[in-house]
């Protein structure tokens, strides 16, 4: 996972995250890691790709969410220490 960035989108709802997760994989050459569910209708996913990718599918993803539901937050982390792997599935 080296020199790559990890991107997460969180959503109110898990049809407003497939809308984020369909733009921000047609955005931009990244790769989808997963999704979780939070609680209380929260729903995150995890994206990683290189920085600029990363951040040109986050920024579509939460546009194309906001569209059709709430995006309750979204966060790009460039070059991530590899101990967030025990956290994420990369």
């Amino acid at each position: 996972m080296a020199k790559q960035a990890v991107g997460i989108i969180e959503t109110r709802g898990l049809v407003s995250l497939v809308e984020a997760s369909d733009a921000a994989l047609k955005a931009a050459d990244v790769s989808m890691l997963g999704w979780t569910k939070i609680g209380a209708g929260l729903v995150t996913g995890f994206y990683a790709g290189d920085v600029a990718a990363v951040k040109a599918a986050v920024d579509a993803g939460a546009e194309a969410a906001s569209q059709v539901g709430e995006v309750a937050s979204t966060q790009v982390i460039p070059r991530p220490h590899e101990d967030l792997s025990k956290l994420v599935e990369m």
